[in-house]
Formats: structure tokens, sequence, C-alpha cells
């Protein structure tokens, strides 16, 4: 029986794995629903995927990458950066591939985690540390009809290159990060390009040289070089991703300039006044998720790209038909519709039977420092609600497992077989966190309409953690551990052995 189990194999499943390993902890084992590690980077292989922040900050900071090919690295590059850390940090021996996860059971009587497979088996540990991702289940339409299409229908999560688009009659649905990536990647091969828009996003110029020659160079052979540029970058991104945001109502300027800049490129990329006016955007820069291109807006200028910003009134057999009653004739549906946020893709089970996807349903999105949860014991995610933070999410990635490890270490020290967080201490956190979002930049007027994922069903702003970088990684770091209770099996209880258990069901959520 392992000590600890890790559900996935994607950047965070790995930085706990490696974080564990690096404590002495080498009895775990990694569930990993695939056939690989990679995660996200796994999993999207679209046309024109790419990291949407600087590769610099995109990485272990134990672990620099000085082999991107540009400054913003495709998609294949970030999966080859995955395979190689599982390998040169020695996870494969504890990977386990194609093991779904369809529910876990935490056994109040052992102190342990039962871990349910979609096969039927059960594994079963100690400590369970949830590394599905925050951003892996997609986000299906509310459009009537998608199911009467009779044409070829994909997610870009789920591409499929056996349906090559080239001439055919293609309609994008969503303008996110995805779509702003896809569009420009498949215009000039298909012959019709529909893109439905109902909510524009904020773009950037991107910045994005090749990393050859001298420059690679440099960061091969000089450290501090490859040290350097990952600052600058994490300073940038925060500046702009995060402090932007989480202290818009103490300095809006900082959006403003921002908004400045993206309605300047904006100008500069689209001359005709009426395309221009679709493509801005009526809420805040920062509101959404913004992103970088140098081809996006472009596209549109393009004879065979129709930007629509009619609502949707269905799907039909043969297109899709908006509320004005036009009826556009596609064969290929392209669904870049987003994620469920936080979403947890099996059915996780506290002490009171209540699923963590139920809890926060009923009574909000809630956590300890992003990572632990009352009525779930013995669990960390990562990350969970509010855990999101800094320049990229290696960040935020980083921070969970060292607060996992450093509660994992004290248990084990204590002899404890159970440890949760309690009731005060996360209401204490979640008091400080729901103070502090209410002056961000999501609950400012400026944010009406702007159908962000960053808001909720609850009407929470979960998703970041709202203070800067530094403030989380010092609160990570020297959290009272007497937040925690700390307890000792009342008795031996035999631990049931991998093979099968009862099977508790697999999510109703599509993966």
């Amino acid at each position: 029986m392992p000590e600890v189990i890790i559900v996935g194999a994607g950047f965070s499943g790995m930085a706990a794995a490696i974080k564990l390993k690096r404590a002495g902890i080498d009895d775990f084992v990694i569930l990993e629903r695939a056939h690989e590690v990679g995660g996200t980077w796994r999993d999207n292989t679209y046309p024109g995927v790419a990291v949407d922040i600087p590769s610099f900050t995109y990485s272990y900071h134990f672990e620099p990458n000085s082999g991107w090919s540009h400054a913003f690295a495709p998609g294949a590059e970030l999966f080859a950066y995955a395979k190689h850390c599982a390998q040169k940090y020695g996870l494969r021996p504890h990977l386990r591939f194609d093991s779904e996860v369809a529910c876990a059971r935490f056994d109040e009587q052992a102190h342990l985690w039962r871990v349910t497979l979609t096969d039927g088996t059960t594994v079963a540990g100690r400590f369970l540390i949830s590394c599905h991702g925050s951003l892996i289940t997609p986000q299906r339409p509310a459009i009537p009809g998608l199911d009467d299409f009779a044409g070829h229908t994909v997610y870009t999560m789920r591409w499929d290159h056996d349906h090559d688009p080239t001439g055919r009659r293609v309609a994008v649905i969503g303008t996110g990060a995805s779509a702003l990536q896809v569009i420009p990647s498949i215009a000039d091969r298909v012959s019709v390009l529909h893109v439905y828009q109902r909510t524009p996003i904020w773009v950037l110029p991107k910045v994005n040289p090749r990393m050859d020659g001298l420059p690679r160079a440099v960061l091969e052979h000089v450290p501090l070089a490859q040290r350097s540029i990952r600052w600058a970058a994490s300073i940038g991104s925060e500046a702009l991703l995060t402090l932007g945001a989480v202290y818009y109502r103490d300095a809006p300027f900082i959006v403003d300039s921002i908004e400045q800049l993206a309605r300047a490129f904006l100008r500069s990329q689209v001359p005709d006044p009426d395309l221009r006016e679709k493509l801005t955007p009526a809420y805040g820069f920062g509101c959404k998720r913004p992103s970088f291109s140098n081809t996006y807006y472009k596209t549109f200028l393009r004879d065979n790209v129709e930007l629509i910003t009619d609502g949707i009134d269905r799907v039909t057999a043969r297109g899709i038909r908006t509320v004005d009653g036009t009826e556009r004739e596609i064969d290929t549906l392209i669904l870049a519709t987003g994620f469920k946020v936080f979403d947890v893709p099996y059915d996780l089970y506290g002490t009171d039977g209540v699923t963590l996807n139920d809890r926060w349903d009923r009574d909000r999105k809630s956590s300890y420092e992003g990572t632990t949860v009352h009525g779930y014991p013995n669990l960390f995610l990562a990350p969970g609600p509010y855990g999101v933070t800094g320049s990229s999410l290696f960040a935020s990635f980083d921070l969970c497992a060292d607060h996992a490890l450093r509660v994992i270490k004290a248990a084990r020290n204590r002899r404890a077989t159970r440890v949760e967080i309690t009731a005060p201490a996360q209401e204490r956190f979640l008091a400080f966190v729901r103070a502090r979002v209410g002056r961000t930049m999501f609950f400012s007027p400026a944010c009406a309409g702007s159908n962000s994922y960053y808001i909720d069903n609850n009407g929470d702003a979960a998703f970041l953690r709202p203070t800067a970088g530094l403030h989380a990684i010092w609160s990570q770091k020297t959290f009272d551990l007497n937040d925690y209770r700390f307890d000792a099996a009342p008795r031996r209880v035999p631990a049931a052995v991998e093979g099968g258990g009862r099977r508790c069901g697999t999510s109703s959520a599509p993966r």
C-alpha cells in the first residue's frame, strides 16, 4: 500500500512527486488516466497550440529549460519537457498509466483514502494529492441542437487529427485563448471560416523571437542569464496578469495603461471601424484572461473569414442558425468554449458522504491556502480554490506541493494517521480572501458582462488568489501547523489490498 496517492501526471502531479522524492518519501504512486505524462500539453494538440505566457516562467524553477525554440514555446515542446522531467527525476517507476479514477472515499476507521478506478480496482493510501488540473473538463455549451449536427464536431482539447479541415466549411464557437490560436492556424486552409463570438478577447502584441544561435548559447552556458530572464518574465507577467487585477481598486492605472496599449494594437491591425468595434471588448482589460497574438486580428481581414456576433439560436443538422434567422451551412464544428474551472473529474467523497463538487455547488468554493478543505482529511489539492497565484501556474504547483509536503512530514513526525484543516482556520482564510477579492477588478463595474471563468456560478472569483505572489509564497511557507488537527488511528484496521472494491461510479462530467 503506497503512503501517498497522486492523481494526475501533469506538471502539478509531477511537482508533487518530485518534492516527495527529494524529501525522502519514495512510497507513492501516480495514477494517470492517459498513456503518458503531460496533462494539458499532452491533451491539447490543436493547430497553433502554444503557451500563452513567456516560456521562461512556464517551467520548474529547479529545472530551467534553455531549449525553447521561441519565447512562447509551442505545445509540443511543453509535452517534451514534461517527458524529460519524468525521466530525469525518476518518476516512471511510480506511474500507472491508463488508470482513470472513478471515485475516492475516505475510510474513517483506517484513516485511508480508497481510490476506485474505472476498471473496478481499488488503490488504498494514507494521503491523497489530487492534481487533476484546474482546466481539465471541457465546457459543453448550452446551445440547442448540438447533438443534431450531422457534420464533424471537435473540442479544441480533443483535436481529431484524422479529420482534415482543408477545403471545408468550418465554424468555430468561442473566441477565448484556444480559439485565438486555432483560428489563424486554419484560416488559410479552409474554404470558409465562420467565427461565432459572444465576448471578444483582449489581445496584446506577441514578442516571440526565435531562441536559437547566440540567445540559446547564452541561456545554455550563462546560468545568471537564465535566472535573470526568468525573473524579468515573472515580474512582467505578475504585473500584467495578477497585480493589475488584484490591486485594481488601489492602482487602476496599471489596467488602464495596458488597455490603452491593447486598443492601439487593435487599431493598427484592423482598419475597418465596424469590424474593429466588434472585436473591442466592452469590459475592462483583465476581467477575462487576455492573450498575445500577432495574427489573430489580421485573420478577420481575409475574404473567407466571417466574424459573427449575433447570438446563436441553435445548431441544425447542416449548420448554425443565429437569432436573426440566418443559417450558415458548415461541415466541421469546432468548440472552443472553455472549461469547468476547478471541476473535479471524479467523485471525491468527504467524511459526510458529499462529493467535493456538490459541496462547492451548495456552499461556495472553499479551501485553506488553496490546498486543503475541511471535511476531507488527508487530502491536498494542487491547486484548489484561491490557490492560483504568481506569474504562472508553475508557481502555484510549487506552493501547493510544498504545503502538502510540510503537512505530511508533520504527520509523520507526530505519528498521526489523520490530518485535517480545522473549520475555524479555513473560515479565517476564506474571510481574508473574500474581503480582498471585493477590491479586485472582477467585482468592479468594468467587468460587467465579461462572461469570465474567473467568476463561478455562485458569483465568487475563486480562481485567483487575491494577493501578490510574494504574499502567497510567504503564507504557504509559514502557515501555522496548529491550524491542522492531527490524530492517530483509534485501532489497527487492515487496509484493503489492491483489487476488487466497492465501485462508487464514474463522474457524470465529460472527460
